[in-house]
């Protein structure tokens, strides 16, 4: 027995070590770590959900649970169309489609969001008065520059100019903000619009690869606007997940 314990310790360890380096083995392991590391992100992303809805205005959280029930209500009809009678909702979708309209829903929701804080920091933020901060400095130093320079007028000037480049940098960033939320304004329209097409494909389409391949195009065409509320993280205070909350489109999740 002592001689055959190391025999078969030695055994396991050479076929562990065999595994390891097996492309089939390694591809198992890949996939069943990137399958929890979704799982993790997506109950991560859905604590967001929950947090995005209790803050969301009514107006914007109506307009995002109207959408969810539209795709519900499109789902059921092209369910009934492919199988009258069935018991279980979407079985006319298969769940790569669900999993990509899920993932629209979401960035649609995240937008909603992502105009909401930038319309309370262009209502909290004044444009006005920052302009006229930058005319009052200005003429200040326009005036300073009739004056005998001494020491006490430079470190004045400097604090001036100092002064200045803080309003103008707060002058571009209210621009900034200002053009984000007109560029978010209009991407709710557009994908609000592609997630209905999408969702009325299922009627009149029964061409799963087809749906999945318009599903991936629509998501393809937002990359700008990921990009966009990636930027505005430190305006919206939620951290951007790619992975979507899983089963959105389930009745039980709102």
């Amino acid at each position: 027995a002592d001689v055959a314990a190391p025999l078969v310790l030695a055994a396991e360890t050479a076929y562990l070590g065999f595994l390891g380096t097996h492309p089939k083995f390694q591809s198992y392991v890949e996939s069943e770590t990137a399958k929890a590391a979704r799982l993790k992100a997506s109950g991560k992303s859905a604590g967001n959900l929950q947090a995005i809805l209790k803050r969301l205005p009514e107006s914007s959280r109506q307009r995002y649970t109207d959408l969810l029930d539209r795709c519900r209500r499109l789902r059921q009809i092209a369910t009934d169309l492919k199988h009258p009678g069935a018991a279980h909702v979407g079985e006319s979708l298969d769940s790569l489609q669900i999993e990509g309209l899920d993932r629209l829903l979401w960035m649609f929701l995240r937008l909603l969001f992502t105009q909401f804080s930038l319309a309370r920091f262009l209502h909290q933020t004044s444009n006005k008065e920052i302009q006229q901060d930058v005319d009052r400095l200005e003429a200040n130093l326009r005036s300073l520059d009739k004056q005998e320079q001494t020491v006490h007028k430079a470190k004045v000037r400097r604090t001036l100019e100092d002064s200045l480049a803080t309003s103008r940098a707060r002058l571009e960033n209210f621009d900034r903000a200002r053009s984000n939320y007109e560029f978010v304004t209009l991407e709710i329209d557009r994908l609000e619009k592609k997630i209905e097409s999408l969702a009325e494909l299922a009627i009149n389409r029964q061409e799963p690869d087809y749906i999945s391949s318009q599903i991936d195009q629509v998501a393809h065409s937002m990359q700008d606007t990921e990009k966009t509320m990636n930027e505005l993280k430190f305006v919206t205070g939620v951290e951007v997940l790619e992975v979507a909350p899983s089963a959105i489109l389930d009745k039980e999740t709102l």
